[in-house]
């Protein structure tokens, strides 16, 4: 296989890791402030279950609840899945993991705000969900960004886990290539690299801009 043709194929399978990154984003950023509000419900049965939920999912390997997701429903129901379920489940399964820690960094930047903020807000006049939403989510965005920056960079290189159920992303088909005759060899393995740093370069990027636009909150 010549270099081109190598390098082509993994950025066909980059698009899959970057379905995987993309979609996990999308889902677990909303999750996780769910989950923290779970986390801080007045009801004390919710707040057992988020909490041994996000005791779960970050006690356990990432790889381990994908291959639980995946197998599950056939263990279970003893039902055939789809072939796209594959991608599903990996999906799933990242969604429910980072959401869990996304809960535990919304958690640790709300705590952080002075509750003379909240207070304040309430002598204006201020509805408690007015206050949340103008006031708190804004500022705890703007605290918890290095760290929601650090599990952005994590999630580029988790969706390398994928591998372990059969899903064709970018390292499984590198790995692929790797082992095929007449194979660049390890020469596969640094374009991956690549793909992978430059990735994440962008992300972080991105991330110090949406940051800088919310610094006028310090």
């Amino acid at each position: 296989m010549s270099v081109p043709t190598m390098i082509i194929q993994l950025a066909i399978a980059f698009l899959t890791t970057m379905g995987i990154f993309g979609l996990t984003l999308l889902g677990s950023l909303p999750l996780g402030l769910l989950v923290y509000f779970g986390k801080t419900c007045r009801f004390r049965i919710i707040r057992g279950i988020v909490t041994v939920y996000i005791s779960i999912m970050r006690g356990t390997p990432l790889m381990l609840q994908t291959m639980v997701i995946f197998f599950g429903p056939s263990l279970l129901f003893h039902t055939q899945v789809p072939d796209n379920w594959r991608f599903t489940a990996v999906v799933i399964a990242f969604i429910v993991n980072y959401a869990a820690y996304f809960a535990e960094i919304y958690r640790g930047g709300i705590e952080s705000i002075p509750v003379g903020q909240t207070e304040a807000a309430a002598v204006l006049g201020y509805t408690r969900g007015q206050t949340f939403v103008r006031i708190i989510l804004p500022q705890m965005f703007r605290r918890v960004m290095p760290s929601l920056t650090n599990e952005v960079i994590t999630l580029v290189k988790d969706t390398s886990l994928a591998h372990v159920i059969g899903t064709v992303e970018m390292f499984t088909r590198a790995r692929q290539i790797a082992v095929a005759p007449n194979s660049p060899g390890m020469l596969t393995f640094a374009v991956a690299a690549v793909f992978y740093y430059v990735f994440n370069y962008i992300m972080a990027f991105i991330m110090s801009r949406i940051e800088k636009k919310f610094s006028y909150f310090q």
